[in-house]
């Protein structure tokens, strides 16, 4: 079985718990005490070195950062609806990846680690990150449902989290009627599972 090691207050690990429902997919969650540091032990640093969650083990295969584990998920176990083989819409995926683990891990997660968990961070950068961010998906998502188009796909599953904690950064989404509409749809799709703070 598929066991999944994870925080339950994540953004991160919610993604792929949210792609392993939607495609159905049994597995065993595995929840780290991040008190405790269990993520640095030297059990869990032989799954992923740089002790961090999410990982993900299948049979044989283990598999770090949330970005990664949405690919082998969707390629494994999606088929094209998920994970399209066409060049263009698997640049347009692999773009809108990269934005999960860059502009929104330093933009609305940020944020949210700073107000909700204390973290210290640069507020001020985080903040305009986000502004820059919620702009391009405002724009973004009042011509499109989805991020890449006609269809949902492993892009909404990786921007979507930290984008629907936003509110715990103290962010307010009021101004961004797009965003909150695809919210809604993603919702909606079959297997959809939330979190606190959601």
């Amino acid at each position: 079985m598929i066991k999944l090691y994870e925080f339950a207050l994540s953004g991160n690990c919610h993604k792929v718990r949210l792609m392993l429902s939607m495609l159905d997919l049994r597995y065993e969650s595995v929840v780290l005490n991040g008190a405790a540091n269990e993520q640095k032990s030297p059990e869990f640093l032989a799954m992923n070195p740089l002790g961090q969650v999410p990982v993900l083990v299948d049979g044989d295969v283990t598999v770090r950062d949330s970005q990664a584990i949405l690919v082998y998920l969707a390629s494994r176990y999606g088929g094209a609806v998920w994970w399209p083989q066409e060049p263009a819409a698997l640049a347009d995926i692999s773009a809108w990846l990269s934005t999960a683990a860059n502009e929104v891990a330093h933009g609305p997660s940020a944020l949210r680690a700073r107000h909700k968990f204390g973290r210290k961070i640069n507020v001020e950068e985080a903040t305009q990150t986000t502004a820059t961010l919620l702009h391009m998906l405002e724009a973004q998502l009042s011509r499109h449902d989805w991020l890449t188009g006609a269809s949902a796909s492993i892009a909404d599953v990786a921007i979507y989290p930290y984008l629907a904690l936003a509110p715990e950064g103290q962010i307010d989404l009021a101004p961004y009627p797009a965003l909150r509409a695809w919210f809604g749809r993603i919702q909606a799709l079959p297997g959809y599972v939330g979190m606190p703070g959601m």
